[in-house]
């Protein structure tokens, strides 16, 4: 019959006792992702303690696909230090480093001026209209570790949807015609 026609089979000869079985491993596999997630995020001190790099700014030292790992302290940033950051108005972190900071003596605050290695100028030209520095709300993280190549899964699946449709299909057949 072909691996279709087998699943279907096997599908159609579930009893509901295992197709309630199979749902409740499924919700748990999921709730377990997202208790991981959320630990993570605890222990990073990061609302997003892994990303991934989507262009070559970079480059060298991190590519198209390369995932970082971000910890956020209170420690202050420093002039070299590669953080990841969100601009207002852009749903897309950004992940460069830091070349210029620049304390306002009346507040105490720090402004942030960030770049990419690969890029000729800094990320004025990023920041959102009339901005010209970052300020420590919109930093996310600092790289501190780095995983290469991992996160082209999560760029083909991005740019591709297809792939992730096809796939989250598999699995869920896979999930659902287990017998074990």
């Amino acid at each position: 019959m072909g691996f279709l026609g087998d699943s279907i089979e096997s599908i159609r000869s579930l009893q509901i006792r295992q197709v309630l079985t199979q749902i409740v491993s499924l919700g748990m596999i999921v709730t377990s992702a997202l208790i991981i997630w959320k630990g993570l995020m605890c222990v990073t001190g990061s609302e997003s303690p892994v990303v991934v790099v989507l262009s070559g700014s970079m480059e060298p030292g991190f590519k198209r696909g390369d995932i970082l790992f971000l910890h956020m302290s209170n420690d202050p940033i420093r002039t070299g230090e590669i953080v990841v950051f969100n601009v207002d108005g852009r749903e897309i972190p950004i992940v460069h480093r830091v070349i210029k900071l620049h304390e306002r003596q009346e507040t105490g605050e720090v402004d942030i001026l960030t770049k990419g290695d690969n890029n000729f100028g800094d990320d004025r030209l990023l920041y959102a209209q009339g901005q010209l520095w970052l300020q420590q709300h919109h930093i996310m993280g600092r790289a501190v570790g780095y995983l290469p190549y991992v996160g082209w899964v999560t760029i083909i699946m991005t740019e591709k949807p297809i792939v992730k449709y096809l796939l989250i299909g598999a699995l869920g057949l896979l999930v659902i015609t287990s017998k074990d």
